[in-house]
C-alpha cells in the first residue's frame, strides 16, 4: 500500500525535488543538440560519429523508460527515483571526462539509462502527491517541464558551450543531481520496495521489448543517413525491431506479469492519450530538430546566435501556464487539449512561410504561437490519459505513456529527416532547371556577381567560377529553405488528424479523496 499523501507544503517540496530531476533528464536530450560541432571536434570525431551523441542517449532512454513502472514496484519510487538521479549524475560527469568519441558514446547511452527512470516517475507520483482539483497544478507543471525542458536544451547547451566549453554541457549536471538523489532518499515517501517481483518477473519480455525498442530507435536516427532500406544495417534492425516487436505484444497479452501494462489500451482514454502523446512527441522534438537546423546550416548562426533565435519559445511556454491553471478551473480539460493541440499546428502553418533570410526576429510569432498553447497540448492529455486508469495500473501504464512521446519524436525526427533530404535535391533540381541564359534576372545577377568577383580576386575567369558556385550556393539556400517548408506542413497535417480525436475522450474527474495503490 502506499503512504497517505502529505498535506501542503510537506507535499509539495518532495514532488518539486523530483521535478527538478525529471527537467535534468530532459533537458540533457537536447542540451548537446546546438554544441555538436564543438564535441566532434574536441573528440577529434568524424562527422557520421557525432551525431551518435545525441542517438545513444535516446535509444538507452526509450528502453528504460517503460520498465520504470515495474522497477519503482520493485524497489520503491524513493530508492528507484534516487538511484536514478546518482547514476545519471556520475554518468554525466564520465561524459565530462570522455577522451574519445567512443568513451562519450557509451557514457551517453549509460546517462540515458540511469537517468531515464525520473521522468515517467513523477507523472505517477503527481497522482499521489495532488488530489482532486489540486490535480490541475500538478500536471500544468509536469506538462511544462515535458514540453520545455526538451526546448530550452540548445538555448542552455549554446551558452554553455560559448562561454565555457562542451565539457560543462555535463559537469551541470553534478550539482543538481546530487541535490535531489539526497533530497529524493530523505524526504519521497510513496510506496515500500516489494523484491518478490524480482521472481516472477518476464525477463524474456524485457529482452524482446529492449531488443525491439533499440533497433527500433537505431532505424528510425540513422535510416536518413544511410539511405534507409538500401542499406544493410537498417534493413538488419528493422527485421529484428519488426520480429522483436510481434513477439513481445504476443508475450505481454499472455504472460500473467508483465513489465508493460499493455491491456491498459483498452481503455479509450488511455488509448487516445498515447496517440496523443505521440503526436506531441512529433511536434515538439521535430520542431526543436528543424529550427537550429535552419539556423545553423542556412543561416550560419553560432551556437550562441541559435539558442537566443529559438529562446522565445520558452518563454511563450512558462506565459502560457497560469492561463492554462486558470483555465483548467473552469473549463473542460478536453477544449483546452484541442486548442493547444490546434494551434500547435497553425503554428507549424506559420513556420511553413518560412524564407531563407529568416532569424529571430521573423521566428518571434511562429514560436510564440507554438510555445504559448504548448502546456494545453500536453498538461490534459496526463489527467485525460493517465488519470482514467486504477491506482494499481497507473505506474505500469505510465512508462508506456511517456515512452510514446519519446518515440513520436524520434518518428517526427526521422520523418522530417526524410523530407530534407528528399526535397531539397528535387527542390534544387526544378530551381537549377530554370537558371538558363534565357531566364534574365539571373542573367543579370550572375553579370553583377562576375564583376565584383573579378574585381576581387583579380581575374576575369576565377570572377567567372566564383559568381557560379555562389549562385549555385543561393538555389541550394533556396532549395533547402522550400524543404524545410514541406517538413513543417508535414508536422501540421499529424496535428491536423490528431486534434478531433480528443472528441473521442470521456471526460475525467480526479478522486476527491485520496486512494491507495494496490501492489
Amino acid at each position: 500500500m502506499t503512504a497517505e499523501p502529505p498535506p501542503g507544503i510537506r507535499g509539495i517540496i518532495p514532488f518539486a525535488i523530483m521535478c527538478v530531476g525529471m527537467f535534468v533528464a530532459l533537458l540533457d536530450i537536447q542540451i548537446v543538440a546546438s554544441s555538436l560541432q564543438d564535441i566532434g571536434g574536441g573528440l577529434s570525431a568524424a562527422q557520421d560519429q557525432i551525431s551518435w551523441v545525441q542517438t545513444a542517449y535516446l535509444i538507452a532512454e526509450i528502453i528504460m523508460i517503460p520498465l520504470s513502472g515495474w522497477l519503482s514496484r520493485v524497489f520503491s519510487t524513493r530508492w528507484l527515483f534516487a538511484a536514478s538521479a546518482l547514476g545519471f549524475t556520475i554518468a554525466s560527469m564520465l561524459c565530462g571526462l570522455s577522451w574519445s568519441i567512443g568513451s562519450m558514446i557509451v557514457f551517453r547511452a549509460l546517462q540515458g539509462l540511469l537517468g531515464a527512470s525520473m521522468i515517467p516517475t513523477v507523472f505517477t507520483s503527481s497522482f499521489h502527491y495532488f488530489q482532486g482539483p489540486r490535480r490541475v497544478y500538478a500536471a500544468a507543471v509536469v506538462g511544462t517541464i515535458a514540453s520545455i525542458a526538451p526546448t530550452l536544451g540548445p538555448v542552455i547547451g549554446g551558452w554553455i558551450t560559448d562561454a565555457l566549453n562542451w565539457h560543462w554541457l555535463f559537469y551541470v549536471n553534478l550539482v543538481p543531481g546530487l541535490l535531489v538523489a539526497l533530497g529524493v532518499a530523505l524526504l519521497v515517501d510513496i510506496d515500500k520496495p516489494d523484491l518478490r517481483l524480482l521472481r516472477d518477473a518476464d525477463y524474456p519480455g524485457i529482452a524482446l521489448m529492449a531488443l525491439c525498442l533499440g533497433t527500433l530507435e537505431y532505424v528510425l536516427e540513422e535510416g536518413t543517413r544511410w539511405n534507409w532500406f538500401s542499406d544493410e544495417s537498417i534493413r538488419t534492425c528493422a527485421v529484428i525491431a519488426g520480429v522483436t516487436g510481434i513477439l513481445f505484444v504476443i508475450r505481454s497479452l499472455t504472460y500473467a506479469h508483465p513489465v508493460v501494462d499493455l491491456r491498459a489500451l483498452t481503455n479509450r482514454n488511455f488509448l487516445l492519450g498515447c496517440i496523443l502523446s505521440f503526436t506531441t512527441g512529433i511536434g515538439i522534438f521535430s520542431t526543436i530538430y528543424l529550427t537550429p537546423l535552419f539556423l545553423g546550416y542556412v543561416r550560419g548562426f553560432s551556437a550562441w546566435e541559435t539558442g537566443v533565435a529559438v529562446f522565445s519559445t520558452g518563454v511563450a511556454s512558462l506565459a502560457g501556464v497560469p492561463v492554462y491553471i486558470f483555465l483548467a478551473k473552469r473549463i473542460d480539460g478536453r477544449w483546452l487539449m484541442m486548442f493547444g493541440l490546434a494551434c500547435f499546428g497553425l503554428a507549424m502553418w506559420s513556420f511553413s512561410l518560412i524564407t531563407s533570410d529568416w532569424g529571430g526576429d521573423q521566428l518571434l510569432l511562429p514560436q510564440i504561437i507554438r510555445g504559448f498553447p504548448q502546456v494545453f497540448a500536453v498538461a490534459p492529455a496526463v489527467t485525460l490519459g493517465l488519470g482514467s486508469l486504477p491506482p494499481e495500473r497507473l505506474k505500469y501504464a505510465s512508462g508506456l505513456f511517456n515512452m510514446m512521446r519519446n518515440l513520436g519524436g524520434a518518428v517526427g525526427i526521422a520523418v522530417c529527416g526524410a523530407i530534407l533530404n528528399s526535397r531539397t535535391n528535387m527542390h534544387f533540381l526544378n530551381i537549377a532547371s530554370q537558371l538558363t541564359p534565357a531566364n534574365a534576372p539571373m542573367e543579370g545577377m550572375l553579370a553583377g556577381l562576375t564583376r565584383h568577383f573579378t574585381v576581387t580576386l583579380g581575374s576575369a575567369e576565377a570572377g567567372h567560377a566564383a559568381a557560379l558556385h555562389r549562385l549555385h550556393d543561393i538555389a541550394y539556400a533556396q532549395a533547402s529553405t522550400m524543404a524545410y517548408a514541406d517538413a513543417f506542413l508535414a508536422i501540421m497535417a499529424a496535428f491536423a488528424v490528431a486534434t478531433p480525436l480528443v472528441l473521442f475522450m470521456r471526460r475525467v474527474a480526479p478522486p476527491a479523496k485520496p486512494v491507495a495503490d494496490a501492489h
